[in-house]
Formats: C-alpha cells, structure tokens, sequence
C-alpha cells in the first residue's frame, strides 16, 4: 500500500477512525485541511484524536507551516484546536529554522510576507544575535516563506525575481513545500509553488517539509521521545489531504496513508460537491505516484 502504483481494487473509505485504532499505534497528522481550516478548528478531527490517544496511541502533528514548532503551536491553540488532540508537532518553519541557524555567519533574502517574520526572530533567539536580513544583491542565500501577496499574485509574477536570484547562484531554502493551501474556502499559493519554479529554472532548492524525507525523520524522533519509545514503520499511519505532500511524502518513508478527500483536492474530487468522482481520484492518485490504504472524507472517530 505504500507507493504502489501497479493496479489495485478501488479505494474503499473509512467509516472513522475507530477503524484503524488497533492497527496502529502511532498518528502523523496534517494539520491545515484536516485539523483546522485556516480560520477555525474541526472538533470531530481532534475528538477522534483525543479519542485515539485515549487508547494509548500517540499523535504527531506534522505540518508544512513556514513557521516554528512553538509558534504554530500557539496558532493552533488560537484556532480552538484543544492540547489533548495531539502530543506533539512538528513544521517546515522549524527544520529551516535550524538550518538558518546552522548558516550562522551569512546573510540571507527573505523571499516572504513580514507576517513570517517570528521565523527570524525565533533563529535569532538561538543564535544569540539577529540574522542578518540584507536584499536579494547582498544575500548568501534565500529563505522562501511565501508570496508576498498570496491573495492577489501568482508564482508567475515572480520570473523576473527568480531569475535574478538564479544568476547569483543563490540557494534557495524552502520553508512551506506545499503549493496552495486551503484558507476558509479560498485556495491561495504558498512557498512550494514559487520553489518549484525556480528549481525549474536550474536553481538549488532545499526543501524541509512534506514529502521530503527530513520532517519524516524529525517527526520519528518526537515519537520516539514520547512515553513507550520508537514506534515501528509499520505501526505509523499518516493522515493528510494533500496528494502531493502527505501521500507521496507516507509513501516515500515507507509509511500507510490515510487520504482526506474533502481537503484542498476537494473541487477536483467532487466536481458536483456529491460523492468522490472515482475517475478523478484514480488521476490524482496516479500524479503522486503513490497509494492511500483508504480514503476518509473527514476525520472523525
């Protein structure tokens, strides 16, 4: 079930998360689209995960918010989603907050909104001195947050940007691979749309969120630091929205996956807000070249 793409019985859906509490111990769980939309959080999402931990299974959240762990904790829990919906988390924002820090002595372009700001700061912090934020001419390398305008731009009005960046030969580190979001019911860009382009143009791209393999690694050692130890592969589900970053990403790490339809992939799957086109799900399985276990079209208990 984990990245295969030979042919397969259809997809079956899940009739909640009860189903799959004695088959795994461990949860990895997205977080926009699954457990709050932007804007408010899913009480039916963190009850099945309440109720799941309240079996002795762990969950961690993982995230490719551009933001530090402490910081997106604080959003969540200002959206209304409880503490005992999860153990632990983990983002992007995080991981390319200590690579920032690790580049101790550079200066860096931020290629961001100011909103994304708490990620230099909290480096900061770490460091013991500010980063040192210069223009795109100056800059040692690029950290990528966003567009600076998601709402009323497109990664296409960034070329001439990209391009100048590229001719520098800068590095580029991506703090959010996803490339669009789910706001409320707006569907915006985000960093991976604009990372992408410029590794099309030839630039260096280095990528710390889902389905890249270092927040899987990241996301294992905040199991393994739980009460009761490591957890066996085998024994971990994910569960996420996006094909592209939470299915390829579960299939990459060898891991089962549980695909929630009514995400950011919704209009295609349910192209008259009926049940799933079977059709399109099988296109849109078949783009990310890999395989959910089953399919759920919210999370609930």
């Amino acid at each position: 079930m984990t990245g295969q793409t030979e042919a397969f019985a259809p997809l079956s859906e899940i009739s909640g998360l009860h189903e799959l509490a004695g088959r795994y111990d461990a949860i990895l769980c997205d977080v926009w689209g699954v457990l709050i939309d932007g804007k408010k959080h899913f009480p039916r999402a963190a009850d099945a995960m309440k109720r799941f931990r309240a079996q002795g299974g762990r969950v961690v959240l993982i995230t490719n918010a551009s933001r530090p762990d402490a910081e997106v904790r604080r959003q969540l829990l200002g959206l209304g989603l409880p503490e005992y919906a999860f153990d632990d988390l983990v983002s992007a924002g995080e991981l390319t907050c200590r690579e920032i820090v690790a580049r101790k002595g550079q200066a860096c372009y931020h290629l961001g909104p100011p909103r994304d700001d708490g990620l230099f700061e909290e480096a900061g912090r770490r460091l013991g001195a500010p980063v040192r934020k210069v223009s795109p001419q100056e800059a040692d390398y690029v950290v990528c947050t966003g567009l600076f305008a998601e709402r009323e731009e497109t990664p296409a009005d960034y070329d001439d940007r990209l391009a100048a960046l590229k001719a520098r030969g800068l590095a580029m580190l991506c703090a959010n691979p996803d490339i669009v979001v789910a706001i409320g019911d707006d569907i915006v860009y985000c960093a991976g749309a604009l990372a992408e382009r410029y590794a099309a143009m030839g630039g260096e791209v280095l990528m710390y969120g889902k389905p890249y393999a270092p927040i899987y690694d990241a996301a294992r050692a905040r199991l393994a630091a739980l009460p009761g130890g490591p957890v066996e592969d085998a024994r971990i589900v994910a569960i996420g929205d996006g094909v592209f970053t939470d299915l390829a990403g579960a299939a990459r790490a060898g891991l089962d996956c549980v695909f929630v339809t009514d995400g950011v992939h919704v209009d295609e799957l349910r192209p008259n807000g009926a049940g799933v086109d079977p059709a399109a799900l099988e296109r849109l399985v078949a783009k990310s070249g890999a395989r959910p276990m089953a399919l759920a079209r919210e999370v609930f208990w």
